[in-house]
């Protein structure tokens, strides 16, 4: 048995989907009442490569639809366990920010929600492509993408949560698997992964990071306060593999990683990314400028967990398409050091 099969043995009543037109899949569509009368399912694909949770596209003899679902394992990396629940927090979502039309309408609309098998039927956005194409040279935002995303961002923060409402945003589970992937494992000494296969050198010039015990003791104050709950509404995982290009414009996608907690990590990790692709610091300062942040918002701690996203993403798991020589991910990762470091 292998690890997968391991898992799955956990949940013997949960129906685990294939990326293939069955009878099986079409009895489930019908048993959950998501297919019309008469609606046959036609083709499945892949719409992208999912990070997170197993995706794919429904098309029938009548339209199109997105059907996710959550496992308790990560989809890219079968052998790392992950909280099967985490489809919950992203329906809850959605729920929640439905009567916002501000938010609403960047975002996929729920077409249905099965609990018990962990799946989510979502409208399917078309055609598109993620923003993953920024790491590339000579790719940028325009100003009015920057400007959307910033607003979108900012009226996502300005949400009032209900106190009967926050229990469906007690995120921790997915929080401690972040945690581990942004704050821990890219700066273990000795975890197994060998950098010099993503790039040559690029483990040798970790190594300075991963024995920097300053550093390491501030990044882990940034840890705790990251699994810490707060006020704000956040979507947990704010880069370009969440932003969609459509033919209408720009989506928002994946926010099973939302939780409770501080406004300066979302911001922060956009501004990491936005340093990532080589965005000028006119695009950078374009973003401050537009968003509107809670009243205890602190600039320093915000980039802080930029100089974090931008280190884990060049020297731990999580790698990005970036098309960045080993000098300019040194200048990053110096550059990182300084804005944790700036943070008190």
């Amino acid at each position: 048995m292998d690890l997968k099969d391991k898992f799955k043995s956990l949940y013997p009543n949960v129906i685990f989907l294939e990326e293939k037109v069955s009878p099986e899949l079409e009895a489930y569509l019908k048993e959950k009442e998501w297919l019309q009368p008469g609606e046959e399912v036609e083709v499945v694909e892949k719409p992208g490569e999912g990070n997170m949770n197993f995706v794919i596209r429904i098309i029938t003899d009548q339209r199109s639809m997105i059907l996710k679902q959550s496992r308790p394992w990560v989809q890219k990396f079968p052998l790392v366990p992950a909280p099967i629940e985490r489809i919950y927090v992203e329906y809850n979502f959605y729920r929640f920010i439905a009567p916002h039309q501000d938010i609403k309408r960047f975002m996929p609309q729920v077409l249905g929600f099965d609990p018990e098998n962990y799946t989510l039927l979502l409208e399917d956005l078309g055609n598109a492509a993620d923003y993953t194409y920024l790491y590339q040279p000579g790719e940028y935002l325009s100003n009015e993408e920057i400007q959307a995303l910033t607003r979108l961002l900012s009226t996502l923060h300005q949400l009032s949560i209900p106190a009967d409402d926050r229990q469906y945003f007690d995120n921790q589970a997915m929080k401690k698997l972040n945690h581990e992937h942004i704050f821990v494992f890219p700066f273990a000494e000795e975890n197994g992964f060998n950098l010099d296969d993503i790039q040559p050198g690029l483990q040798g010039a970790a190594m300075p990071y991963k024995h920097n015990d300053a550093l390491k003791e501030k990044i882990s104050q940034l840890g705790d306060i990251y699994l810490q709950n707060h006020d704000t509404m956040l979507h947990g995982d704010y880069y370009p593999g969440s932003w969609l290009k459509v033919k209408g414009g720009l989506k928002l996608i994946d926010p099973e990683f939302s939780y409770l907690g501080r406004a300066e990590f979302d911001l922060g990790v956009m501004l990491a990314h936005l340093k990532m692709s080589q965005h000028t610091e006119a695009a950078i300062e374009q973003v401050l400028s537009h968003y509107e942040p809670p009243a205890d918002f602190q600039q320093e701690m915000m980039w802080a967990f930029a100089g974090v996203e931008m280190m884990r993403r060049i020297i731990g798991l999580a790698q990005l398409p970036l098309s960045l020589n080993l000098e300019e991910k040194q200048q990053l990762l110096n550059e990182s050091v300084r804005l944790i470091h700036q943070y008190s």
